[in-house]
This record gives C-alpha cells, structure tokens and sequence, in this order.
C-alpha cells in the first residue's frame, strides 16, 4: 500500500513507540499534522512555542530513557527550535527533530518562510538530514532515531519538504540500521581495564568523578557497587546529580565552580582520579594550568573518544559505554587478589572529614525574610527527595543543586552545558507526562519563567499539575552576584523591574498562585501545593535579594581557590 510521506513519518514514529510529539504547526508541516489528525497512537502536545516544544521532548527523553520528538514547521518554527536543540546538543540528549520545509523546487529561492535548517543546526546536532525523495524517508527517520539513542547520544534533525510530505511511495519500515564509518564502542580495552584497576588498587588518594554519562548509560547500579567495593570517596558534576546515592556517606557533594569545599579539595589533592562519563569542562575543574598543578594519574571513562584528552592529559584513556566497562572493571576487581590500601585510605578519609568539618553549605537563615536555601531544605523535606525536579539557570539551580539530595538517576532535569533559561517549565511537562502519578516540581526564578511563561497554556489545556517553585528576589541572580563580586557592585540592567503579579498571572491561566513572603509561612504553603494534587499551584516565594551562592570558584580560578561565605 502506497503512503505519502506525511504519513509515513507518523508510521515511523508509531514503529518507533513513540508516545508524545511536542510541536506547533504551520504551513509546511500541515501534511504531516493531517496524518496525525487520522490516527490515535501517537499523541500530539500542542506546545506555545517551538523552543518549549523541544524542551519538553527533552525534558520526557531526561526522565525516561527513550528519545524525545518534536515538530515544528519551516522558517521561524525550526530557528525558535534551535535554543531547544543546542541545549540537548550541549547535554547529549537524544531527540529526533522533525521540522517542514518548503518544497523542493523552492529551496535557495528565498520563498516564504525558508531557511537554511540543516546549516543553521549543523553546528549544535549530532547529525542531521534533508530529505528530497519521498522513498527517503522511512530510511531517514529510522537513522535518526539509531543516531539519536547510540553511542554519545544527541538530537538528530529531519529536514522535509512540503511536496515530499505529499508525495506517495510503498512504506517499508527498516529493521535494521547500518551507518558507514560509524561504529560507537560498547566494550573497553582488556588491557586499558587491567591497568585502570591496578591505579585504583595502589592509590593513596583516590577520587571516582562521575558526571552525566553515568546516567545517561543507565550505569548508576555498577557505580554504586564499584564505590562500595573500594571504599572510596565519589563527587557528581550537575549532569551526574543522582548517578549516584546524594545521602550516601561516601557520596561527598557536587563539584565545581559551585560545589562543596570537600568535593573540590579531594578533586584537587588527589592522586589517582577516575573520571566516569565527564568531561573536565570548565565549570567542573576551572582553570586547568591550577589543576594540574598537583601531579596526579587520570583515568578516563567515556564512550566519546573526542571527549577524553580534551583538556586534561589523560593515563589511561576507556573508550566505551559507561556501563559496560564499570562492569568489566568490576570483574577484573573481583578476581584481584589485592585490596585498596586500608592504612592509606583511613588516611585520606580522615583529611576528607577535616575539610568537611568547614560546613561550607551552612547559611544564616532568618525569622525575617525568606532565604532560598531554607525553601529548598522545605522542598526536599515535604517530598521525600522522591519528586522529579526540573529547574531553570541561576541562581536556584545552583542552590537545588545543592540542597535537594537526589538518590537517583534521571530526576533531576536542567540545563547544563547551555546554561538555557526558560528550560524549567516546558522540560517539566515533558516529565509529567512521562511519568503522570509522580510528583513534578519546577524551581525557578522570575527571570527565567518568563521566558517561556506561555506554557502554563499548555499546562492547562493538557491537564498537568506541575507545582512551580519561583525564588523571587527581583534580580537575574546569578548575573547581580558576579556584578557584586566582580564589577564593583554596579547593577547593570539585573534589577528586574515592573514584574507581574505572578499569582494573578497564575490565576489567569486558570491554576492556583500562592504568594509567600514570610518564612514562617514557607512549609505551609509547600504543603498545601502539593496536597493539590490535580492542580498546578505557581508558588511565588519572596526571597533576600541579598542572597549568593556559596562556595563559589571564580571563573578563572582553580578548585582550591574557592570563596567560602564565611571568607567575606
């Protein structure tokens, strides 16, 4: 039987099990949304805006495991996608693109709504594609969908014309993929492994460092056995939160320009690292001449081969899929006659404790305005720590970071390597309507909703009782603390002035707004919002303006030069 194109992409997603695309239409894409008007398998999230549609694919692929899809229409459908798109890019999240293009006969004529997709997003995929021949496109989408979710995963775009989405051809869903000259690694080096093992063994400082690739490979059960067998201490970057056990005893804190003074020290002072799925970026190690100050023996896990080596000298360099070698390098672990230095290790721990003894996520918290430290600690108390939580950039994420302590992989949803605000609502409903009986909570601030605050349309049309957690403190955080601390307390355009009234704006997308402005009051607002469980309830906390993020590495500098608050 003959299909047209349009139909086709749909069969496709259908073969794929694809449960929700999140897109916009328009008139490039009509063909497409027609097919998808005359079937019920695959269900349609109608977003507000392109950038919202791809976060919230990425937000459902994050929290699941499987490859988020969105559609979006030619012109300033598919160039308001590339925020969405360079954020997964950055994060090496899987999601298929699906986006119109004007007709065949069209393309380099400037006609309405054209432009250039697959050049504009060559730069931030991880591949991909323009199809001008209707017998292309079955093929097309099941590379897409192979190149999405292997190897180091990222978003894949699908480029169609809008006469290809008319045309009919037979629809032939491949079984099988083959990619000429692209062949991810599973499995490392025996001998690589035998060597990592034999570092690990000998050290008398050691540090397992696991970042985003840990979750990403489903590998976090081999990394909490890989800890426990040796005994030593484990820091996670951003992305990694949850990899492993946060209320662990072994687990010592996030690293980096943010993290704790203990997991930077330990980072900096040891003697034999392990790097797991991380990539020693900028915000993890800082400035990389201090790093290396310390001499040191680096091994380094990772499935992307242009990853290690990047921008530290490596020892000995893994290639291959996270959970794969964690488990051959815990084989050849168990058959070693020798053991971790017990003397050596009590040693290390014990120097480990003494830096911990500086508290440094200790805050003055106050009986008169509300901190935002206070309103996280409330957080994670009043859900168990068993809530998804997504987050915008700044300052609030920094502090979620912190002070919520995530014990699993895949429930903490941000933006790491972009750094995108306007990330924390849309990924939020891709997650609630992945996983609809759990608790979903977006931290954020005033700055950042707004940026996609038209999603709260979505919300309601879809029925998603999202709880909004907004740290109010008038100011793009983030920016007025380094204006503090950098540029002499001038405050260039970081007041956030003439706000919305955020309840009633709430109440006009038909949910709940609850303004918060004592502390005292701060558990019982938070407990009443997520008693509601069937609404969406926009909490706008009143929070010190006053307020930084401590510890603090100035850009710049190195792990051990960091800014307590106790040294201001």
């Amino acid at each position: 039987m003959e299909l047209t194109g349009a139909e086709i992409a749909i069969r496709c997603l259908q073969e794929e099990g694809v449960e929700y695309v999140f897109g916009y239409p328009g008139g490039a894409v009509l063909f497409i949304y027609d097919a998808l008007f005359n079937q019920d398998k695959v269900k349609h999230i109608l977003v507000r805006h392109e950038q919202a549609a791809v976060h919230a694919a990425d937000g459902y692929a994050r929290s699941t495991d499987k490859v988020g899809v969105a559609l979006v229409t030619s012109g300033p459908g598919a160039t308001n996608a590339v925020t969405g798109i360079a954020t997964a890019y950055m994060d090496s999240i899987p999601l298929v693109i699906i986006s119109g293009q004007v007709p065949t006969s069209f393309i380099g004529e400037d006609a309405f709504q054209e432009v250039d997709t697959v050049g504009i997003t060559r730069p931030c995929v991880k591949h991909n594609f323009l199809v001008k021949d209707v017998r292309d496109v079955a093929s097309t989408i099941k590379k897409a969908f192979y190149l999405a979710k292997s190897g180091r995963p990222g978003p894949v775009l699908v480029d169609i014309p809008k006469d290809v989405s008319n045309q009919k051809t037979e629809f032939n869903y491949p079984t099988a993929v083959s990619v000429r000259s692209y062949h991810p690694a599973q499995h490392g080096e025996e001998g690589q492994i035998k060597q990592a093992a034999q570092l690990l063994l000998d050290a008398k400082r050691p540090m397992i460092y696991a970042g985003g690739g840990v979750v990403l490979s489903e590998a976090s059960k081999q990394l909490i056995e890989l800890v426990r067998l040796l005994g030593f201490p484990i820091t996670n970057t951003l992305m990694g939160l949850g990899g492993y056990p946060a209320t662990d005893k072994q687990f010592i804190g996030m690293l980096g320009m943010h993290g704790t003074y203990e997991a930077n020290l330990a980072m900096h002072n040891c003697d034999v690292l392990l790097a797991v799925g991380a990539r020693f970026d900028d915000r993890v190690i800082g400035n990389v001449a201090h790093f290396g100050q310390v001499p040191r023996k680096i091994i380094h896990i990772d499935i992307d081969p242009s990853s290690i080596a990047k921008r530290v000298r490596v020892d000995v360099p893994i290639v291959g899929d996270v959970a794969h070698v964690l488990g051959d390098l815990l084989a050849v672990l168990h058959s070693s006659k020798q053991q971790p230095d017990a003397q050596a290790l009590v040693a290390w721990w014990k120097q480990i404790d003494e830096w911990r003894g500086k508290n440094c996520l200790l805050y003055r918290n106050s009986d008169e305005v509300i901190k935002p430290q206070f309103v996280l600690q409330k957080l994670y108390e009043i859900t168990g720590g068993d809530a998804f939580i997504t987050s915008d950039v700044g300052q609030h994420q920094m502090w979620t970071a912190q002070y919520y302590k995530f014990d699993q992989p895949r429930r903490w949803i941000n933006s790491g390597g972009l750094g995108t605000m306007g990330f924390g609502l849309p990924a939020a409903m891709g997650v609630k309507l992945a996983h609809p009986d759990a608790t979903v909570a977006c931290v954020t601030g005033e700055g950042s909703i707004q940026m996609n605050i038209q999603e709260l349309s979505t919300c309601k049309q879809f029925r998603l009782p999202i709880k909004v957690i907004a740290l109010n403190n008038r100011y793009l955080g983030m920016v007025r603390q380094w204006q503090e601390f950098f540029h002499g307390n001038r405050y260039s355009e970081s007041y956030m002035d003439a706000l919305p009234d955020f309840v009633k704006l709430a109440e006009a997308y038909g949910h709940v707004g609850i303004r918060v402005t004592k502390p005292s009051d701060v558990e019982g607002a938070l407990r009443e919002a997520f008693a509601r469980k069937n609404d969406l309830v926009f909490m706008d906390f009143q929070t010190d303006p006053t307020e930084n993020v401590f510890p603090m590495v100035p850009g710049g500098k190195g792990l051990s030069e960091v800014i307590l608050a106790e040294d201001l």
